[in-house]
C-alpha cells in the first residue's frame, strides 16, 4: 500500500535524500499508521468488552497511543520541512526529531499507566472469558503490525529517519506483547492464576522498554552523533578529486535535522603552488561538494611542505611513534622549525575519545620516543578529539 500511495502522491519518489520526498513520504506513513491504529484500536476495544480482559483492553490503548504517536510524527514530518527564516537560520529540520522524542514520552506514558492497571488486575483479578473472535483479532493485529514494521523500517533507512525507525520499533514491541495477550486470554481458561493481568504486566513492561529505545533513538541525533564512516569516506574521496589537494583533516558535520548539515574541513595543498590558483581548486570543490551532498560547506586551505626531505622524514617517524602508543592515532599540519641547537617538530594529533591517555602523557611519551630517535629534534604537539569516527 506504501508503494502504490507513494508512486501516487510523491514525484520522483527515489530521490529519498530530497527535503520534500522525505517530509512526503513521513506523513504518508504517519497518516497511514494513524488509519491502522484507529482500526486496530476499536477491534480490540470490541474483543476486550467481549472478554472482560484487562491484558486485551491494555493492548488496545496501546494501539490508541500509536495512533495519537503517528499524528504527532505528521505535524513533525511538516513542521520539519518550513524553510529557514530570520530566527531559526539553520531551518527547522531537528522538530523531525523532537516530534519523536514526544512519540517515545507518549509511549512511556503508556507503558507506565498500563503497568499500574495490570498491577490493580493482579491484586484484584476478575474472570476472563476468553473467545475464539478475540484470540483471532489479535493473531490479525500481530500481522498488521508487523506489516507496520516492515514498511516503517524500510522507509526510515531509505531516508534516514530516527523518528520513523522508533515507530518501526514500537510495531515491533507491539507484536510481541499482542503476543503474550494471545498467551494470557488462552492460559486463563486453564488456571486460576491472574494471568491477564500478568499478560498485561509484561505487555506494559514491553512497551516501556521500546519507549526507552525510541528516546535514545531520537536524543541522539539532537545531542550530536558522529557520521557515518561511509560517508567521512566519501567526503574524503570526492575532495581529492579536485587536484592538487593531497589530504584533509579536521573534518566537522553539523547536522540540523535531514537534508541540512554544514560540513568544515581542512584541505591539505602543497605551499609552493600559486596562491589564486589554490583558491580557485577549493571554491570549485566547495560548490561541487554542496551540490553533491546537499549541503553547505566551508574548506580551509592548509598549505603543506612537500619538498621538504627532512620534513618527510620526521612526519614518518612522528607518526610511526604515535601508531605505537596507540594504533588509531592520526597526526596533521606538521610542520618544521629548525634552530641553531635543536629543531621543533610541530604538529597536530588526534586522540580517540576512549584513550586513557592524558593530553600531557602523551606529549611526554611522543617527545621521548621521537627525541630517542632524532635527539635534535623537540615535539610541540596539540591534542585534539575527533569530531568523524
Amino acid at each position: 500500500m506504501i508503494y502504490l500511495l507513494s508512486r501516487i502522491f510523491i514525484k520522483n519518489h527515489n530521490d529519498y535524500m530530497d527535503p520534500e520526498v522525505r517530509q512526503q513520504y513521513g506523513i504518508i506513513c504517519s497518516a497511514f499508521g494513524i488509519f491502522l491504529n484507529v482500526l486496530l484500536f476499536a477491534a480490540k476495544l470490541i474483543g476486550a468488552l467481549i472478554t472482560n480482559s484487562v491484558a486485551i483492553l491494555a493492548d488496545a490503548f496501546n494501539n490508541l497511543s500509536d495512533a495519537a504517536s503517528s499524528f504527532v510524527s505528521v505535524l513533525g514530518f511538516k513542521l520539519s520541512g518550513k524553510k529557514p527564516d530570520a530566527d531559526h537560520p539553520f531551518g527547522h529540520g531537528r522538530l523531525e526529531y523532537i516530534s519523536g522524542l514526544i512519540v517515545s514520552f507518549l509511549i512511556l506514558f503508556m507503558g507506565i499507566e498500563l503497568f499500574k492497571s495490570s498491577v490493580e488486575s493482579i491484586i484484584h483479578p476478575e474472570a476472563v472469558e476468553g473467545g475464539t473472535f478475540s484470540i483471532c483479532i489479535m493473531v490479525v493485529a500481530i500481522l498488521v503490525k508487523f506489516y507496520m514494521y516492515v514498511y516503517n523500517h524500510s522507509i526510515a533507512k531509505k531516508i534516514k529517519s530516527p523518528a520513523m525507525e522508533a515507530v518501526a520499533t514500537d510495531s515491533f514491541g507491539d507484536m510481541i506483547s499482542t503476543g503474550v495477550v494471545i498467551l494470557s486470554v488462552i492460559a486463563g481458561k486453564f488456571t486460576s492464576l491472574p494471568v491477564d493481568g500478568i499478560g498485561g504486566l509484561v505487555v506494559a513492561v514491553f512497551i516501556f522498554k521500546g519507549g526507552i529505545e525510541a528516546c535514545k533513538e531520537t536524543i541522539d541525533p539532537l545531542l550530536g552523533l558522529p557520521p557515518e564512516k561511509e560517508f567521512v569516506s566519501e567526503i574524503e574521496e570526492e575532495v581529492l578529486k579536485f587536484k592538487p589537494i593531497i589530504g584533509i583533516h579536521d573534518l566537522v558535520i553539523h547536522d540540523y535535522g535531514p537534508g541540512r548539515m554544514m560540513i568544515s574541513l581542512h584541505a591539505e595543498v602543497p605551499g609552493d603552488r600559486n596562491i589564486f590558483e589554490l583558491h580557485e581548486v577549493i571554491d570549485l570543490a566547495e560548490i561541487e561538494l554542496s551540490k553533491k551532498f546537499n549541503c553547505s560547506i566551508v574548506m580551509h586551505m592548509d598549505p603543506i611542505d612537500t619538498n621538504n626531505k627532512r620534513l618527510k622524514t620526521l612526519k614518518s617517524i612522528a607518526l610511526e611513534e604515535a601508531h605505537k602508543i596507540d594504533g588509531r592515532f592520526t597526526i596533521h599540519d606538521v610542520r618544521m622549525v629548525p634552530g641553531e641547537n635543536h629543531t621543533n617538530l610541530i604538529f597536530d594529533i588526534v586522540r580517540p575519545h576512549d584513550c586513557k591517555l592524558s593530553e600531557n602523557e602523551i606529549r611526554e611519551k611522543l617527545f621521548m620516543a621521537v627525541n630517542s630517535r632524532e635527539k635534535d629534534v623537540f615535539t610541540v604537539i596539540t591534542v585534539d578529539s575527533p569530531f568523524v569516527q
